[in-house]
């Protein structure tokens, strides 16, 4: 692969310039148990939807009722269909209009349907595809995991960009001081060598020679010590994973799901699978779901700061260094898929980072 291409962070010569308006792509909308008896308001892409169960699944509809304009959102599920508050006009699968009560004849032509948005169900999460006029082309991803793993799952708003949430939840040097104590502590000199590796639609960075994490979380997982194998990686649009294998048998893979429901609001959907010896999952799972969303509420509070400050100085500004080793790419893969622009090719990179 030819040397990876210095990237460079975003110049203050506009406001917002992290901002990527993605359509063309899955997001998740909700988790399947929040669809139960009544439908469900969300937004997607700044797109208000519904989301409710018809005969035929899960259907997410623009939240306006083609009759007058009244949140579908209102309504009541009835029989499989969504019946608007309003005047009780039903729409089912893909929505379609399938009854107006007042109306002596069959509903009639399309022009009274909603418009509907493609949907897929899998693995406990409800995902949508963010545009209603081009069929997709390709499904969303699994991120489930195989036999043997607890799961710990977890959602969470955040006032953030989805560069900003993701480039978050792969950053590590962060972790020694807004997650002192959890993950790592600041004031350790060893250093490591940071892989990072870019295609056209993720980067991943390998950590190679680090030591368990001193935090809870490490001790937890991987009591016996040693180091780690530890790789972060980013897929467009919006998923992040992180995994560690810790000794010989302890796994453990964090999905997030990141729906950016406007410029700088982004939902967070969370999978952990861990797998760790000799240790029941339920008792892993008592101890690393109370950590784990401490450190979505500490990640949350730090980027409603950092977003107030950016609105408060009329845009983003940022410097970067060699161990921001994610986000500049992150930023890259979001942009150049904004613009449509053809694939680059594979690239590759060296760092070394302190921890």
């Amino acid at each position: 692969m030819a040397p990876l291409e210095p990237v460079l962070a975003p110049p203050p010569t506009r406001a917002h310039v992290s901002v990527a308006r993605l359509s063309r792509y899955w997001y998740v909308a909700c988790t399947s148990r929040e669809l139960r008896l009544k439908p469900l308001a969300r937004t997607v892409l700044g797109l208000p939807l519904v989301l409710f169960r018809s005969t035929d699944g899960p259907t997410a509809l623009l939240d306006r009722c083609p009759h007058r304009n009244v949140p579908l959102s209102a309504g009541a599920v009835r029989e499989g269909t969504l019946e608007c508050a309003y005047h009780g006009w039903r729409f089912g699968n893909g929505g379609r209009c399938v009854a107006i009560p007042a109306l002596c004849e069959p509903p009639g032509h399309r022009g009274r349907d909603a418009e509907a948005f493609p949907v897929i169900e899998r693995d406990g999460l409800v995902w949508v595809y963010g545009d209603a006029q081009a069929p997709p082309t390709t499904e969303p991803p699994s991120l489930g995991c195989g036999p043997g793993y607890a799961t710990v799952r977890a959602q969470m708003t955040f006032e953030g960009s989805l560069h900003a949430v993701a480039e978050n939840t792969l950053d590590v040097p962060h972790t020694a001081f807004l997650h002192r104590g959890l993950f790592r502590k600041p004031g350790r000199d060893l250093e490591i060598t940071c892989q990072v590796t870019r295609s056209a639609d993720r980067v991943e960075c390998r950590y190679v020679g680090e030591p368990r994490p001193t935090g809870l979380i490490g001790r937890l997982l991987a009591p016996q010590g040693g180091t780690v194998e530890h790789a972060d990686r980013f897929l467009l649009p919006c998923l992040t994973q992180v995994e560690y294998r810790l000794g010989e048998s302890s796994h453990v893979v964090a999905w997030q799901a990141l729906t950016p429901e406007t410029d700088f609001v982004t939902r967070i959907y969370a999978v952990l699978h861990f797998r760790v010896p000799l240790l029941p999952g339920w008792l892993v799972r008592l101890v690393v779901e109370p950590v784990a969303r401490r450190i979505l509420r500490q990640d949350a509070a730090m980027l409603r700061q950092q977003t107030a400050s950016i609105q408060r100085f009329g845009g983003e500004r940022y410097v970067s260094t060699d161990v921001d080793v994610l986000g500049p790419h992150i930023w890259h893969l979001l942009k150049r898929a904004e613009r449509g622009d053809a694939p680059t090719e594979p690239l590759e990179r060296t760092v070394t980072m302190r921890v």
